[in-house]
């Protein structure tokens, strides 16, 4: 019976140090669950990060803010997209995210009003998830009209630009 007593106890200490590692990993990786199977014991650890998260959601809110501000600042263009949601030269977003202009803040923009594209040549970038997305022409053609700001939030299948 000693040695038995005695493996549990070696058993449980060899867990509980796995457990701390796999804590530590946790942490340093920023993961937010591991789950292993070793040795016919499966651990699984997770840790909330909601709170994280939503302090990270908390953040972009006050961007978006001066964003929507600026959206009404031209509501004339705002009327365009509208139309222009339906022109088969509109350049679309393929994701969520945020749309820039330029490939680094202070460079020049990837592409302006007037701009003569090829087909493939990188118009915009949208960022999703610490992503940067280059945004290919579809065609070639002049482009008629940015309908975005740089650093802007945009949606899925919004109208970034139009190329005719």
């Amino acid at each position: 019976m000693a040695g038995k007593s005695d493996q549990n106890g070696k058993n449980k200490n060899v867990q509980t140090d796995l457990l701390r590692d796999l804590a530590n990993l946790l942490k340093e990786t920023d993961l937010s669950e591991i789950e292993i199977e070793q040795e016919g014991v499966r651990m699984r650890v997770a840790r909330q990060i909601t709170g994280v998260t939503t302090v990270a959601a908390a953040a972009p809110p006050p961007q978006v803010a001066p964003v929507a501000a600026a959206a009404p600042e031209a509501p004339s263009p705002a009327a365009a997209p509208s139309g222009e949601a339906d022109h088969p030269g509109a350049v679309r977003s393929p994701m969520v995210g945020t749309a820039y202009v330029a490939p680094e803040p202070g460079a020049d923009p990837f592409v302006q009003v007037g701009s003569m594209v090829s087909e493939g040549q990188t118009v915009l970038i949208v960022e999703a998830m610490k992503t940067m997305n280059p945004i290919p022409a579809p065609r070639a053609g002049k482009v008629t009209q940015i309908l975005i700001q740089n650093a802007q939030p945009v949606e899925f299948d919004q109208p970034l630009l139009v190329i005719e």
